[in-house]
């Protein structure tokens, strides 16, 4: 599990380690970490060694940082030379240090680079970029460096212009092809629009898991951690052991969401799938080991149950939706039963003890939250997530799991291959298959989204992916992760 902290919480960490260490320690190994990981990205593309490098200078101690890197890599015989964005406010030690190593500042931006340092604003900026600054961050894709090609871009600690706590991209702003980052990660590396301009992410050790005692802002689970937590049959399983996966989804108007959810569940872990609506022909005619009927309450017993994906909105539905709430079992809803909550009717059914999952996409979170997630996609999660003491699982190319508690996680697997009609539907079948194995919401919603992940990567590598073929890659994206 990797872990995200909120940057009040990194500054305390920062202070309370200072007090600790001599001056100047903690800006002396983040920028040795930068050095090395900056040099090891030249030795790939032709060497160190009358490299050009561009340094993109700040004030504060992001700049310091870029100044002492920039120094380290100088020593080494690379051009370096640093464009200071606030002159009268740079980090003096950094750039005597880069001076005295034989690199220079200039007042412009060259044209050619084969390596650019941005290290214009670190974890403390607020707002999007200023105006001189957006300038030069759009003039970048007009650098070359070495045979032509275009610089690597390197981020110090965060890409310049993005808002750290939340993930949100306001303006203008650096695009990375690594971001090098000290002590911990942040929330702008995980999750947002935010996550993709980091390119890849490099953590170095300063020192601060020692003194960084609050709890993470954001979580991400990793292969092990999904691996870990899956339910597996033993030699004493049987089909109810395993557990029972209720569906009451899809309708006459759409059989697909029927057959799609069914798809799902049946990759799951559970041991057998109960189908109840009125697409239960189609669904067994696709999949006869479905046990199915045309109601919610002749379907015998299940240990969860996934309602709202294609039911519709009509009187026969709003009843379905009632029986799955009225009992005491894990439920997820999704798509036309989130739908069904917007009018109010359902507000007491929502109070129950057994645990909820809502898994939304914008549309469906702005209606029943009365507003659109926003810039801070996280905190919205959160805050429905304590309005309706349900685990949200708001739909996005980072999807964010979050608790009533405020626990929050984000998917990091997501693809651009899951935006497609039928999707959400096979991810709800799936998540609904580990509710009814016995796996805690929070962590059912997280591996479910992260395995669907990955199936829309595998589906994808084919050409154009539908929600069959995303469906279709979950047993083998299965098999390699628990093997």
């Amino acid at each position: 599990m990797r872990q995200a902290w909120r940057v009040t919480d990194v500054r305390a960490a920062e202070k309370a380690l200072m007090a600790t260490l001599p001056e100047g320690t903690l800006m002396q190994r983040a920028a040795a970490g930068l050095a090395r990981r900056c040099a090891l990205l030249l030795e790939d593309s032709g060497g160190v060694y009358g490299a050009r490098v561009l340094l993109l200078v700040g004030s504060g101690d992001n700049g310091g940082d870029t100044l002492y890197a920039g120094a380290a890599l100088a020593s080494r015989g690379a051009q370096v030379r640093a464009l200071l964005l606030s002159p009268e406010r740079v980090h003096l030690a950094g750039l005597a240090a880069l001076r005295q190593a034989g690199g220079f500042t200039t007042a412009d931006l060259p044209t050619r680079a084969d390596l650019v340092m941005d290290g214009i604003v670190g974890i403390g900026a607020s707002g999007g970029l200023r105006p001189p600054a957006a300038a030069i961050v759009r003039e970048l894709g007009g650098l070359r460096g070495r045979d032509g090609r275009r610089p690597i871009v390197v981020a110090v600690d965060v890409p310049s212009g993005v808002t750290v706590d939340t993930g949100d991209v306001p303006a203008e702003a650096v695009t990375a092809d690594v971001t090098v980052t000290f002590g911990c990660l942040k929330p702008a590396h995980v999750i947002g629009p935010a996550a993709t301009r980091c390119g890849q992410v490099e953590l170095v050790d300063i020192g601060l898991a020692r003194t960084l005692t609050a709890d993470p802002a954001v979580r991400v689970a990793e292969a092990a951690d999904i691996a870990e937590w899956w339910p597996r049959p033993d030699a004493t399983s049987d089909k109810y052991s395993r557990g029972v996966v209720g569906l009451a989804t899809g309708s006459a108007g759409y059989p697909g969401a029927a057959l799609l959810s069914a798809t799902g569940a049946l990759a799951g872990p559970t041991g057998m799938v109960r189908y109840a609506g009125s697409a239960h022909r189609e669904v067994v005619r696709a999949h006869p080991s479905v046990v199915a009927a045309p109601r919610v309450a002749e379907t015998g017993r299940v240990q969860a149950w996934v309602c709202g994906s294609g039911l519709g909105t009509t009187d026969e539905a709003r009843t379905e939706l009632r029986s799955v709430l009225a009992t005491s079992l894990p439920v997820l809803l999704d798509a036309d039963a989130i739908t069904l909550l917007v009018g109010g009717e359902h507000a007491e059914d929502l109070r129950r003890d057994a645990p909820l999952v809502l898994t939304p996409h914008d549309g469906e979170f702005t209606r029943l939250a009365g507003e659109a997630p926003g810039a801070d996609r996280a905190g919205s999660a959160a805050r429905l997530a304590a309005w309706t003491n349900a685990v949200v699982l708001l739909k996005g190319d980072r999807t964010i799991v979050a608790s009533p508690a405020g626990e929050i996680w984000a998917n990091p697997t997501g693809s651009p291959a899951l935006a497609t009609a039928g999707s959400g539907d096979v991810l709800a079948g799936l998540l609904g298959s580990l509710l009814a194995a016995g796996l805690p919401p929070v962590r059912a919603a997280v591996a479910a989204a992260y395995v669907h992940g990955m199936a829309g990567r595998r589906a994808a590598l084919d050409g154009p992916a539908t929600a069959p073929d995303v469906a279709a890659a979950l047993r083998p994206i299965l098999a390699a992760l628990l093997s």
